[in-house]
């Protein structure tokens, strides 16, 4: 009998690489262009979310108007008139009868920007006051934040 030897046909040869195919992997463009990808949408992402926090804060500065507005009435319905100054909101002023307070902290008369409100005794245009803050630069007029806010 004859041996039998393994034909060379019968084995798999493991495929020759060329060197090009051998260094397969991503270019220095393609990583710069995914980098710049996700660091555009990592920035998108980041002012929606702070810019959110401006919006908040106009926000809560047209509740604060609010709130302080409405203890500016309760001021004269105690005592009869409007508070001379938004400090007459936190502490009793001289001479006058029939104060309840305090109807304010100190910090309610603040923004949310920490600028202080601004009041004016009597208001524009025939109304008992005007009670307004200037926005988040803390400077009159502006836009979008920087705007003028208004109890009305």
């Amino acid at each position: 009998m004859s041996q039998l030897r393994p034909s060379s046909r019968l084995q798999p040869r493991a495929p020759r690489l060329s060197p090009k195919s051998a260094q397969r992997g991503f270019s220095l463009i393609e990583i710069i262009v995914v980098v710049v990808l996700i660091g555009g949408i990592v920035a998108f992402a980041a002012s929606r979310i702070l810019g959110g926090g401006d919006r908040a804060k106009v926000k809560l500065t047209q509740a604060q108007l609010q709130t302080v507005a409405e203890k500016i009435q309760q001021y004269q319905m105690d005592t009869g008139h409007l508070p001379p100054t938004l400090d007459a909101l936190v502490a009793a002023p001289a001479g006058v009868s029939g104060w309840l307070g305090p109807y304010a902290k100190s910090a309610d008369l603040n923004d949310a920007w920490m600028h202080p409100l601004h009041y004016k005794v009597p208001g524009d245009g025939g109304r008992p006051f005007d009670l307004s803050s200037d926005g988040a630069d803390g400077r009159p007029g502006g836009d979008s934040v920087n705007a003028d806010l208004k109890y009305e």
